[in-house]
């Protein structure tokens, strides 16, 4: 299954995945996507070279699935930070908000 890195930035807490050139995106869709293995072990190690940089904190690995171009955590914790919070429609990114 399909891995990309989620962390918290550190300069204001927000969900960030880890995208090309080493940069964090505020959007999972805009995450660097690898297949288990020798991908996504690189994924990670660029992870935690930017949290010893102290960009982010608690950068993991999550599993996503890819339908039409469109990357989906497969958990449902992932998709809540994913996506912002589950109470309130009218805030978080769900509603446009970054």
């Amino acid at each position: 299954m399909p891995q990309v890195i989620i962390a918290n930035r550190l300069t204001d807490g927000r969900v960030v995945f880890l995208a090309d050139g080493d940069a964090w995106a505020s959007s999972v869709n805009d995450a660097r996507v690898e297949e288990p293995g020798a991908g996504a072990d690189e994924l990670l190690s660029i992870a935690q070279r930017l949290e010893a940089q102290q960009q982010v904190v608690g950068a993991e690995l999550i599993d996503v699935s890819v339908d039409g171009g469109e990357i989906l955590p497969t958990k449902p914790r992932e998709a809540i930070r994913a996506t912002g919070p589950t109470n309130r429609p009218d805030l978080g990114k769900q509603a446009g908000n970054e």
